[in-house]
Formats: C-alpha cells, sequence, structure tokens
C-alpha cells in the first residue's frame, strides 16, 4: 500500500471513530509506530487531523467534512438504514427528505414506492427519484449550496411553511449524548426546524458515527422525533430517555423495536 492509500485510509478511520490511535493503526498497515506517526503529522501539517497524545482526532467541531467524503463514508450502514426506514413508510403519502447523504439513501430506497409525493431541498434526492414514475416531485427554492445542492436560507424556510406533509425524514450532522440532534450550518439548521414543524410525523436517520460528533448548531432532540433508524444500539441512558419520549429506535440490522 503506498502512503497516498495510507492517508486516505487513516483519514476514513478517522472519521468513522471520531480519532485514531497509533499503536493501533500501526498493527492494522502493518507498519512501525513510526512511520505512522509521520503519517498523522503530515495529516495534521495538511489541517485534516488534529495530532493528540498517542493518536490524532478530527481537527474540528465547527465544519462537516467534504461532501464526497460524506457519500463514501459508512455507505453500506446508511443503504441499511434507509431500507428499515422505507419499511415503515407507505405508499400513498406525503414527505420531506432535507439534505444529507442518509436521506439520499433514503431515496433510493423509495424507488420501488408508488403514489408518493416527495418534497426535498437537496437537488441530489430529486434527481435521484426522477426514475420514480409514480412519485411526484416538488423542489422548494432557495439558496443553492454548491457543496452538496442543498438549498437553504430564508427563501427555503418559507417555502416550507406553505406545505403540510405527512411524514419527514430528516439527517444531521450529529448527535449529543442527551438526545439534541446537531449541525453544522445555521441556516441548514433553520430550515430542518421548519420541515419538523409542517410534519405530521417525523423519522430521523443516522448512522453511528454520529454518535462520536460534535457540531455547534441545534436542530431539536429526539424527544420531537416519531421514529429513529440506526445502525447501532443506543446508550442505555439516551435508550431509556426515548422510551420516556414515545421515540421509537429501529437498529438496521435486527427487528427489535424499543
Amino acid at each position: 500500500m503506498s502512503q497516498e492509500e495510507r492517508l486516505r485510509d487513516i483519514q476514513i478511520i478517522a472519521r468513522r471513530d471520531g480519532r485514531v490511535i497509533v499503536e493501533d493503526l500501526a498493527a492494522h498497515f502493518s507498519v512501525t509506530m513510526q512511520t505512522i506517526r509521520r503519517d498523522l503529522s503530515e495529516l495534521a501539517d495538511q489541517g485534516k487531523l488534529q495530532r493528540v497524545h498517542g493518536g490524532a482526532i478530527l481537527p474540528s467541531t465547527v465544519a462537516n467534512i467534504g461532501y464526497q467524503d460524506r457519500r463514501d463514508l459508512n455507505e453500506s450502514a446508511k443503504a441499511a438504514i434507509a431500507q428499515a426506514c422505507v419499511r415503515d413508510i407507505p405508499n400513498g403519502c406525503s414527505l420531506f427528505l432535507n439534505i444529507g447523504t442518509t436521506t439520499e439513501a433514503v431515496a433510493r430506497a423509495l424507488l420501488g414506492h408508488r403514489d408518493i409525493m416527495v418534497l426535498t431541498n437537496n437537488l441530489n434526492v430529486a434527481n435521484i427519484l426522477v426514475d420514480n414514475p409514480q412519485c411526484e416531485i416538488i423542489v422548494v427554492g432557495g439558496l443553492l449550496r454548491r457543496a452538496d445542492a442543498g438549498l437553504v436560507g430564508t427563501i427555503t424556510t418559507q417555502a416550507i411553511g406553505q406545505f403540510k406533509f405527512d411524514l419527514a425524514v430528516i439527517s444531521c450532522s450529529a448527535l449529543d449524548e442527551d438526545g439534541d440532534i446537531l449541525d453544522y450550518d445555521i441556516q441548514e439548521v433553520g430550515v430542518s426546524q421548519a420541515i419538523l414543524r409542517q410534519a405530521r410525523r417525523s423519522f430521523l436517520v443516522a448512522d453511528q458515527s454520529k454518535f462520536r460528533r460534535r457540531a455547534p448548531a441545534r436542530i431539536g432532540s429526539l424527544a420531537q422525533i416519531d421514529g429513529f433508524y440506526t445502525d447501532a444500539p443506543l446508550r442505555t441512558d439516551l435508550q431509556a430517555a426515548c422510551q420516556g419520549w414515545g421515540t421509537n429506535v429501529t437498529l438496521s440490522d435486527a427487528t427489535q423495536r424499543a
């Protein structure tokens, strides 16, 4: 394996786990710890990781990673979460899908649904659903964020207020230990809050990497969500809180619901 390939894989592991350990990486790549330290120093110099004692962590809690990197991260887990989610989405309903690579996975999983109306502020979602002739697509307007083809801002929020839909399916950038749903972009947070206000029911789709990330802006709480679809069990205290809130938690690799 070349250094370039190793640096790429180290970043993937860091995004998945939130941090990397020198000894673990040396064993994983079958190289010396000195080699890994040089790799981490190079990634730190590039601003892609932050060195800490014994390893490295993601460098910031105020900026999201790139869209293509997010799309490639935990791709199979997102697909499984999407499949679990769409089993609870009936034919003949109206729903909103927001910005996010996991909601894009939900869009792909909806290609077999019939007589649905999908509203979205995500041009990628709209392009995916073009292949479903049984889906009416409404794209709400707004400021185009070129990085991920999302529409955000005041115009988007106002446009969402003109609708009332059966279901909102949203994703997020991070999930705090107390169940707060978080994101990096203040404008996107306002849009997500508007989506939740206009939905009769709401689902959150998020893989376990979101449990280990931190973001500065609060969308809301799992207490506001009817169904949470993920790929790993929650902490015992958060699971108990979800039960008290009436938030159903569905694991993508299990049929049991809490």
